[in-house]
């Protein structure tokens, strides 16, 4: 909800400084965009949505799930912009954010999912296998922090076996 938007822009921007090789965003390029640009990324629109979890009242986590708008893309969509409070971490909320945005798929009739996972982010590929993403590729060099390269997994969940 636009309402969250301050609170989702603060963990946001708290994973990016945090964790800057885990995500395609960066912090600058995030930090320099204005509230009113998190508040259009929450309002609901049909094919993109952010769920959060929120622990005493603060948001301490959130998915995303993308789903692709060309006809010819329309049984897919993607799990983007994953992420829990280091503070927060292993207490079963990511894998509870995760399966929300799979069920929300599932209700959606979204036949696939996909997802990158930086090469060496090892919790959070586990946490996506468990999940029943499996890998199908991996694109050398995604990703550039500080000069430094960094592989993207890139992995897939069907949703429905024809």
């Amino acid at each position: 909800m636009p309402a969250d938007a301050a609170a989702y822009r603060a963990l946001r921007l708290a994973g990016l400084a945090a964790h800057p090789e885990a995500f395609t965003s960066s912090f600058d390029e995030d930090a320099a965009k204005p509230l009113a640009a998190t508040e259009a990324r929450l309002a609901p629109d049909g094919d993109t949505a952010l769920f959060g979890a929120f622990v005493d009242g603060a948001l301490v986590g959130a998915v995303g799930l993308a789903r692709d708008p060309r006809r010819k893309r329309r049984h897919a969509a993607e799990i983007v912009a994953m992420y829990v409070a280091a503070t927060h971490g292993r207490r079963g909320i990511g894998r509870a954010l995760l399966a929300h945005a799979i069920a929300a798929a599932r209700a959606a009739g979204i036949e696939q999912l996909a997802l990158t996972v930086t090469q060496g982010n090892d919790a959070a590929r586990a946490l996506y296998a468990a999940a029943g993403f499996a890998t199908f590729g991996v694109e050398p060099r995604a990703i550039c922090v500080d000069g430094r390269y960094h592989a993207k997994e890139h992995m897939l969940l069907a949703l429905r076996h024809d």
